[in-house]
């Protein structure tokens, strides 16, 4: 089936206490030159003055939709909370202070007007923000593709704010990560194994850095490892697949090495 202009795309729009980047976040939104579109802006009981900026900017357009949570839920909680509440075939998640290019949301949906077979869309990523220096590998290789094996030791996709989902997906999977923090990589390998994923290689998504941000708030987690708890939900679906046994068990002793390997170098840091 091919779609047409009039598809309807829902941003869902996570925030809490960033006063001072909602307001951008929001007009990133609403100057895509995509215009079929509806904002869910979920407030997670924000104490600062962010409600009243959503406010403020929603008088003017009517395709926001503010929830306000009455006490703190989380992020997974508020992102079930604001799915029920979308009307859009796709799904598209931006963080309450990163940004996206205008014509961000126009590139995706004409992917999916050539009837690609996917149900998940990433892009590349430009940083901007404080200077905090990072590397990350680039995504290579054809798509679309399945990517279920690729997020076992690590997360390709950089941020939540470059994905774009279709919404029945969404619907399909378990979003009761062992690690708040780390939900985009739990609902991934759920995703990915209902679906093929499509990289964009384009830089689409400006990703903010900056101390206090959602990762760097919750920069210290049990140890519990969130991509192995999907895998392990998807095994009790599947028993009899060796494959995916002897890959966790893989997964889970690399992954146990390299938080071995952080905390030593820590150590030694001191």
């Amino acid at each position: 089936m091919l779609y047409n202009k009039i598809m309807l795309v829902s941003v869902i729009v996570t925030s809490y206490n960033y006063q001072q980047y909602i307001k951008d976040t929001i007009n990133s939104v609403l100057k895509q030159t995509y215009k079929n579109l509806e904002l869910i802006v979920i407030d997670d009981a924000s104490t600062d003055s962010s409600v009243d900026i959503i406010k403020e900017i929603a008088r003017n357009d009517s395709r926001i939709k503010l929830i306000v949570n009455n006490k703190n839920l989380g992020l997974k909680k508020s992102i079930q909370k604001a799915l029920k509440e979308a009307s859009g075939e796709w799904i598209a998640f931006l963080e309450s202070d990163d940004l996206w290019k205008e014509n961000y949301l126009e590139k995706k949906v004409k992917l999916i007007e050539h009837n690609r077979h996917f149900g998940f869309i990433f892009n590349d990523v430009e940083l901007f923000g404080e200077t905090i220096k990072k590397s990350f590998p680039k995504t290579k290789g054809v798509f679309p593709r399945s990517m279920f094996y690729e997020f076992g030791i690590s997360n390709p996709v950089l941020t939540m704010s470059c994905v774009m989902v279709k919404k029945n997906l969404l619907e399909l999977i378990d979003f009761d990560t062992p690690i708040d923090r780390l939900l985009d990589w739990y609902i991934y390998i759920q995703l990915a194994r209902l679906t093929d994923f499509y990289y964009l290689p384009e830089k689409l998504t400006f990703w903010r850095q900056h101390r206090e941000s959602y990762l760097g708030q919750h920069s210290r987690c049990r140890f519990r490892f969130a991509n192995i708890a999907a895998y392990l939900k998807i095994l009790k679906q599947e028993p009899f697949n060796l494959h995916l046994l002897i890959f966790i068990i893989f997964a889970a002793i690399v992954m146990c090495i390299k938080r071995l390997l952080y905390y030593t170098c820590k150590i030694f840091r001191r």
